[in-house]
């Protein structure tokens, strides 16, 4: 644990939280940190943090104290190190050992509880000794596999609780203690002893039943329940760790003129460094020498990249598409934009959860109740004159029959077969915490680039002077801009390629900075690139050629304007386009009660011919990256509930601010990493799908629920007035969790909105 000094003024702890298994856990946890004086806590279950607000001089040991003494463990956060260091290899490696011995539990568990349950079950597998093989194979399920819950339940009973993992345990170890004396003690241990199905068995025959399927069975769909979890709340981290790794690591330090590598941890405000063609930019600064185009899309999700010269800012992170640029630090460490960004995720996915289980919700009354009736059943009919062995029947029948199966696969079963489903449409799910948000959003917010347009420089319209071939101006300005590598250069160079075939090679290619390229092409001397350019050769386009780039323009599209041998011969437009799908998209959006809103840092005249294009009437344009965040909290103060589709780095705090975050498969990890729900086809229509499937898988995982309870609460008073021996208690509740499995799995039939989706 990291070495505690106490706080100089208030301010939040952040405690990474380990031991909790339900909701009703980090509830218990947060109720102890909030008694203590002066400390406002919130507990996150699924990311298994607690922040803390503490006052001046509170001595953060004692939260951590204050944690243990409701049996779990806390640990302060450690020193702040660069990314990718030894440590943060250390932690994950840690949690994927937790996740993986999990693994190997359930597959242990799964080999030796099947055999055990097919033998229970049918009879005519049953051989001379079937009762002896089922407690060779059941008794280290039992002990080792049901470990996790034992462990969970003595824990809680020594701090006066009691939580799913109770019950659990109390229900395993009744049924296999129970087993244990039935085969010992009774005549359960018979040879040739054979277990029919019996609807009605005398309470006092409880001696010649082994429950041991019961016991094993129980532990093996809990167990699958929490892997399926844990595997889920693993990623809750993943947006941070991928927004710190996209920074450089090392970085070419000016000292006294000559380039020195360092690590970018040892990088100082006001250090001169170099970053050459192709190299990320170490951090925040201002050009010094140099200019370039720097694609900032890794950040902004912005397929257009951005001009700088001497005296422009620069992002850490981005990187360096053309020339060599030397670079001012002006933010270091958590100064930085790309840190910033990281700390509004953080502070997003670390906020309290607005849904919690509904079986972890009730756990905290329901397993108490099911104990005491469990005692004060195996007392009545001690009171009321039976014998011991039918007592005890009656008691463990209770037991069994309400042991949370059904309940422990509820969510699970429902969660797998819907995002199966899902994956097969190209939408993936990533927890069940998401899925009540899908029912009450009402506002949907698209990124514009990379969401509705493809994110990508298309060249879209060629527009040429009188008497000037269309295919010729495409095959020289195609020519010349395939030997740049600017990205607007090279769309031009594939459209051309893709309209009039092969380009001839260019001679005396020339960059000229910031205003585009010329040489020669088939003995004409070419320019292609900004207006000024053609200027300096005094060309200038024709009064109806400058309307036509001007009309351009005000779409937001890019511009080139092209000339050889001394006049302008016309203009090419580029532009990122809409993508094909995205119109039957929204219609679709609309469709299913939600408002659409576009959300672009273009400006307002372009934003709105895209969004009528598609058919969004609210746009909201001229955004900053920064700005998303605030956007989305202010339409969520209105009292809207907020659905985000985004594909960009800059788009991730938004993604996790919203009530529902959704990020398009084709855009960067970091925005994947921090939305609920992902589009891997990259098609605006599996937000649809994403959305009703989501709901539907919500309303499957609820009616589940609701059996589960309702079955406990039939069942259980039978168990009590010894209408039901554990046998078929335990065949009552094999039968609950069939139920609760073919309930799931109707959600295999879910179809696509797209007709041409994976059906």
């Amino acid at each position: 644990m990291s070495t505690a000094t106490p706080l100089s003024d208030g301010s939040d702890v952040e405690l990474e939280i380990s031991g909790m298994t339900c909701a009703s856990c980090a509830n218990r946890i947060e109720r102890k940190l909030n008694k203590l004086d002066g400390v406002s806590a919130t507990v996150n279950y699924a990311t298994e943090k607690a922040r803390v607000f503490a006052p001046a001089g509170y001595d953060p040991a004692a939260l951590v104290a204050e944690v243990e003494k409701a049996g779990y463990s806390a640990t302060l956060p450690a020193p702040e190190q660069p990314a990718g260091t030894a440590d943060d290899e250390h932690v994950e490696t840690a949690a994927d050992r937790e996740l993986q011995s999990l693994r190997q539990r359930l597959i242990g568990t799964t080999l030796l509880t099947v055999p055990v349950i097919a033998m229970a079950m049918v009879p005519a597998w049953q051989f001379t000794y079937w009762q002896w093989a089922s407690l060779a194979l059941a008794a280290p399920v039992v002990v080792w596999g049901a470990w996790p819950f034992h462990k969970a339940s003595w824990a809680n009973l020594k701090h006066g609780t009691a939580t799913m993992d109770t019950l659990i345990s109390m229900g395993t170890l009744a049924a296999f203690a129970w087993s244990l004396y039935a085969l010992f003690w009774g005549t359960a241990g018979t040879p040739g002893l054979k277990h029919p199905f019996e609807f009605t068995v005398s309470p006092s025959d409880g001696a010649s039943h082994i429950y041991l399927e019961a016991a094993a069975g129980v532990t093996m769909f809990i167990l699958a329940g929490r892997y399926f979890e844990k595997k889920s709340k693993r990623q809750a981290g993943a947006a941070l760790r991928a927004l710190l790794e996209m920074g450089a690591k090392e970085v070419a330090v000016l000292r006294d003129g000559t380039e020195v590598k360092v690590p970018i941890d040892q990088l100082a405000v006001g250090d001169e460094f170099v970053v050459r063609p192709g190299e990320k930019i170490a951090t925040d600064g201002v050009v010094t020498a140099g200019s370039s185009a720097v694609d900032t899309s890794m950040l902004t999700g912005e397929s257009v990249p951005v001009e700088v010269v001497e005296g422009d800012e620069v992002t850490g992170a981005t990187v360096n598409a053309g020339g060599r640029l030397v670079v001012r630090a002006t933010r270091v460490g958590s100064d930085t934009q790309l840190a910033q960004m990281a700390k509004l995720v953080e502070d997003a996915q670390t906020g309290k959860a607005d849904v919690q289980r509904l079986a972890d919700r009730i756990s905290g009354i329901f397993v108490p109740i099911v104990i005491a009736i469990a005692a004060i059943t195996l007392g009545a009919w001690l009171g009321g004159g039976f014998p011991t062995v039918a007592a005890f029947t009656a008691a463990v029948a209770v037991l069994v029959i309400a042991c949370p199966c059904a309940l422990g696969l509820a969510t699970p079963t429902a969660l797998l077969v819907g995002t199966g489903r899902g994956a097969q449409m190209g939408v993936l799910i990533k927890g069940p915490e998401v899925l009540e948000s899908t029912r009450k959003v009402d506002t949907i917010v698209l990124d514009k680039t990379g969401t509705v347009t493809t994110g990508k420089m298309t060249l879209v319209d060629v527009v040429v002077e009188p008497g000037v071939s269309r295919e010729e101006l495409l095959r020289l300005a195609g020519a010349l801009e395939n030997a740049s590598e600017h990205p607007i250069a090279q769309a031009i160079a594939k459209g051309a390629t893709e309209q009039v075939g092969d380009l001839p090679e260019p001679e005396d290619f020339a960059n000229v900075e910031g205003k585009g390229v010329q040489g020669m092409v088939d003995g004409h001397a070419v320019v292609v690139g900004r207006e000024l350019l053609l200027a300096d050769w005094s060309q200038y386009l024709s009064e109806e050629v400058a309307a036509a780039k001007a009309e351009a323009e005000a779409e937001g599209k890019t511009v080139v304007a092209v000339g050889w041998d001394g006049q302008a011969r016309g203009i090419v437009v580029v532009a990122d386009t809409v993508k094909p799908t995205s119109a039957e998209a929204i219609a679709q959006l609309k469709k299913i009660g939600l408002s659409p809103v576009l959300l672009t840092g273009d400006n307002a005249a372009a934003a709105r011919h895209i969004a009528d294009e598609v058919g969004i009437d609210e746009v909201i344009a001229e955004v900053l990256p920064t700005e998303k965040v605030d956007v989305v909290v202010g339409m969520q103060a209105q009292g809207k509930i907020v659905a985000m589709v985004g594909d960009g780095v800059n788009d991730a705090p938004a993604l996790a601010t919203a009530d529902l975050g959704l990020a398009m498969g084709t855009g960067t990890d970091v925005a994947i990493e921090a939305a609920d729900l992902t589009l891997v086809r990259g098609d605006l229509r599996s937000a649809v799908d994403a959305i009703r499937l989501s709901r539907k898988t919500l309303g499957t995982i609820k009616s589940n629920l609701f059996w589960a309870f309702a079955y406990n609460v039939a069942a259980i008073p039978i168990a009590a007035l010894g209408m039901l021996n554990p046998m078929l208690a335990g065949a009552a509740m094999a039968f609950s969790s069939v139920f609760v499995v073919g309930n799931s799995l109707r959600l295999r039939g879910f179809r696509s909105v797209a007709r041409d989706a994976v059906q």
